[in-house]
Order: C-alpha cells, then structure tokens, then sequence
C-alpha cells in the first residue's frame, strides 16, 4: 500500500457555524447583512444619479477594457489549455463526491441545465444580431474583414463562434469544477472561498473570505437584475412588433413580475422540480424551433453555414485569440474584450449552478460535457439562426436587408418574419426568453441562497423566495426609476468586476490543479483509483 498520505484540505471548519438564525432564517453573519446593505445602497445611488452612475461606470468598465485587454485574453486562454488538458489527464478519473458517488440527475435533465443556466438566454438575443452586426460592419469587423463581402460572412460566424464556444464554458467549468471538488470531496461550504483553501487556508473561513462571498454575491444579483430589466426590454419589443403591444414601462414592469411570479413557483417547488423541469421544457421548445428554421428557412444555406462556421471557428481562433497587435481595435475591444469580462462576472454564478448540479460525475466526463457539448449545440444553433438572417440579407429579402441592425432585441423577429407562420414562430421564440429568464432567476436564487447562508444547501425555502422576489424588484426598481441609464451603470459594474475576478479565476485554476492532484496521490494510497 506504501507510505499514508496525509489530506492536507482536511479542516474544523463546520458548514453554518457562522451562521445566524432570526426569524427561522439561516444567514452566514457577515456575508448577508453587509451584502443586504451595499446592494440597497448602490441601487438607491443608481437610481438618485442614472446618467452620472452610468458615466462614472462605464469610464471604469471602458478602463478595464482598454488597458487589460491582453490580460483577459491570456487568462481565457490560460482556461481553455486547463480545461482541455484535464479531460487527457490521469485526475480525469476522480469522480466528484468521491468514488463511489452517482449522479444527481440523468444526463439529458444534466445538459438541459447547464445550457439553460449558462447561456441560453444570450443565444436567443444575440443568435441572429451577433453574425448581422459582424458581416454588416455594424461596429467593426473581426480581423478587419471586408464587410458585406463573402471572406466577411465566413469570418462573421467563425467570429460568432469563437465568442460562444470553448473560451466561455472554460471559464465556467473552472470555477465550477472547483467548487464541486471542494464541497464535495473535502466537505467544505459551496461558497467561492472554499475553492482558495489552498492558498488561504484555515484564512478562508475569516475576513478575506467574507470579502469573496461577498464580492460573488454582488457579481451575481447585479448580473442577473441587469439582463432581467434587459430582457424584459427585449420581450416588451417583440410584442409591441408582433402585435402592436405597447413596449412601455408597465409592459415592462408587467412581464418583470410575471417572470418573477413563476420564479418563486419554481423556487417553491425545488431544484428536481423547478429548474430541471422548466431546463427540460426549454431544451424540448429550443430544439423545436431551432428544426423549424433549418426546415422551413434557407435549408442548404443553413447545412453549409454549419460547417462554414466549424472550419472558420477552427481556423481563427489562434489570430482571434492573439491579444498583440491586432488592427480590428474597435471590434476586438467592443465585443471580444467585453465579452470575456462579461463571462468572468457570470462564472460565480453560472459556476456555483454547474457544481450543484454535477455530483456523481467524474472530472473527465464533467469537464467533457461543460466543454464540448454546449460548444457542439452552439455550433448548430448560431448557424441555423444566423445562417439564415446572412442569406436573408445576401437575398436581398427582409428588414435587415433593406434597413441593416437597428435594434438588437429585434433582429431574431426580424428574421423570423421571412419564414412561414411568422407568429407562431415568434411566439414561440418570446416564450422561450421568458422561460430562460425564469430558469436564470431560480437558478440565481439557489446561487446566492448558498453563498448568503454560507455555503448550506439545505437553507429554508423562504430564504430563495426572498433572493427571487429582490431579483425582480432591483430590475423594475432600475427600469422604473432610471431607464436603460440605470441599467448600463449596473452593467457597466459587473463588467467593470470582470478584471479583479480574472485574478479570482487563476487562483481557483492554480489551487483546482493543485487539489486534484493531491486527490489523486491519496486515492492511489487507498487503492481507490
């Protein structure tokens, strides 16, 4: 058997010990008071001063863009080489929970959240906006392509790809990867600290890791306001242009609270009954409007714009990668730049929802499917909606033809019009916004539930109503009392939090390493592995 090995992550530290009990409620004591108090007071000052927040913020968010550009295109691709070279690795085989651990949900209901809680909402906003706004030159072009041109079109969908593949759910698999093997396989609290135990150590459990908790706290809930006040824009948008609904406030405060009401029925009923059976309707509905575009659109097109987009992601990803001396400034600090902030302030988030989710599985298989499954329905979805908005415009058929990008919440009904049963199919499509937003707002629930109560899984029910119910009132907050200034300046935030987190991310990829490979030695001490 050889010499025993000592478990160096083995700590005293109980889940909930810090925690206080008011009212039936069960609060991590510093996490949740100091978050309560920052959160109502940048929102009160948001809402006071809209166009100053905004001006302030966006100066922050654009500093961070322009001045450490290389540095968050070094780290993502830092994640990718990590998340790549785990799935060859001999600590592929650690299974999380331990070795005898099974999964939690079947496989199907495990992809479904995963794609719901990472992006799926954003595929449904950008599917069609993303490669129109690239080809039309719209706000550059990637490798300073030629716009409207057919090296354009190409070089639009591979550009389109690279922004919704491999980078992204790297980022995402990282953290979640981290906090699955520290809560899981060492016991510690499913909270962004446990993850920099092997730093930190028994440290983590006092101020410096308040300040994490906090900090993904904060990352999360003005993440989520952010794109609950946006998308409820979005959808009040393709009513008013279906059906000649008002897009207002009211319309947009309306469909805030629905959302929210059918959040707190998910949140009521659980994770096994809520999240995985609206991700499971979500998948079922995606999948079936993504088959009608590919059979009722410009089908050849399509197919060739699926492999067009494959080959084009494959063949730019080094040059789109390169953080040096690139001439397509404006579009590289306008979306790629922006884009991996933008995913770096989600991973706490996303991440949490991911390890929740993913015990019994083993690292290979979980960073295998975190990794490329998503990357693969990406690849099909991005080339059915975009492909056909490209020979739409090359057509010459349709409002994007003539009159070009617009309004981005638009685009996708834009180019659902030209196909047959044009209401059904945006109908269809605006439900799907919804129902992604619920899915987002419950699983967001579940998120800073676990981090306010210190990392317990088991905390009372009415502690996620109130994270869902303060969700939905800080987005109709912002829209009522600030408009889209309110919410770029809460944008503007989280992305502006993308850079320090960056710095969070390599920690978590160093001490990830570090932890699996200790896991490893001891279960080969133990004649488990």
């Amino acid at each position: 058997m050889g010499d025993v090995i000592k478990d160096e992550y083995q700590t005293d530290y109980v889940v909930g010990q810090d925690n206080i009990n008011p009212l039936g409620l069960d609060l991590h004591a510093p996490v949740f008071p100091i978050t309560a108090v920052l959160v109502v007071l940048f929102v009160m000052g948001t809402l006071m001063f809209p166009s100053e927040a905004k001006e302030l913020l966006d100066g922050a968010k654009w500093g961070a863009i322009n001045t450490f550009d290389w540095f968050f295109l070094i780290s993502a691709n830092i994640f990718v080489v990590v998340c790549f070279a785990l799935i060859f690795m001999p600590v592929g085989k650690i299974r999380i929970g331990g070795q005898d651990a099974r999964p939690d949900f079947s496989t199907m209901s495990w992809f479904a959240m995963l794609f719901a809680a990472g992006m799926g909402i954003g595929l449904m906003f950008w599917a069609v906006a993303e490669p129109v706004a690239y080809y039309t030159g719209w706000y550059g072009t990637p490798l300073n392509a030629v716009a409207n041109t057919a090296e354009g079109r190409e070089l639009a969908m591979g550009a389109t790809m690279y922004h919704w593949g491999f980078h992204p759910w790297a980022i995402y698999a990282v953290v979640a990867l981290s906090l699955a093997f520290f809560a899981y396989n060492k016991g510690m609290p499913l909270t962004i600290r446990s993850a920099f135990f092997p730093l930190l150590r028994d440290r983590v459990w006092g101020w410096p890791g308040h300040l994490i908790d906090i900090l993904a706290v904060l990352a999360t809930i003005f993440g989520l306001a952010t794109s609950l006040g946006f998308g409820a824009q979005q959808a009040a948008s393709g009513l008013h242009y279906l059906f000649g609904i008002s897009s207002g406030i009211n319309v947009q405060m309306a469909i805030i609270t629905g959302v929210t009401f059918v959040a707190l029925i998910s949140v009521v009923r659980g994770l096994d009954g809520g999240v995985k059976v609206l991700s499971n309707i979500n998948m079922v509905t995606a999948a079936a409007l993504l088959l009608f575009i590919i059979f009722a659109g410009p089908t050849a097109a399509i197919l060739d714009t699926m492999w067009v987009t494959t080959s084009n992601y494959a063949t730019n990803i080094l040059p789109l990668s390169n953080p040096f001396g690139r001439e397509d400034e404006t579009w590289f600090h306008g979306w790629t730049v922006f884009y991996w902030a933008w995913w770096v302030s989600w991973s706490p988030f996303v991440g949490m929802f991911i390890a929740r989710v993913s015990r019994g599985r083993t690292v290979r298989e979980f960073v295998t499917a975190v990794l490329i499954v998503p990357t693969l329905i990406t690849v099909v979805w991005m080339s059915a909606f975009g492909g056909a908005a490209l020979e739409q415009i090359q057509q010459g058929i349709g409002a994007l033809a003539q009159d070009g990008l617009t309004e981005v919440p638009l685009a996708m009904f834009q180019m659902l019009e030209n196909l047959p049963w044009v209401a059904v199919s945006s109908f269809v499509g605006i439900v799907l916004v919804l129902v992604f937003f619920v899915t987002s707002s419950d699983s967001g629930s579940l998120v800073i539930d676990s981090i306010t109560a210190g990392g317990k899984t088991d905390a009372p029910t009415v502690q996620r109503i109130f994270w869902a119910v303060m969700e939905g009132a800080i987005a109709a907050a912002l829209i009522f009392g600030g408009g889209d200034d309110a919410l770029g300046a809460i944008q503007a935030t989280a992305i502006a939090a993308g850079l320090p987190f960056t710095v969070i991310l390599l920690v978590m990829t160093w001490g990830l390493l570090k932890g699996l490979t200790h896991e490893r030695k001891l279960l080969l001490a133990e004649g488990k592995l």
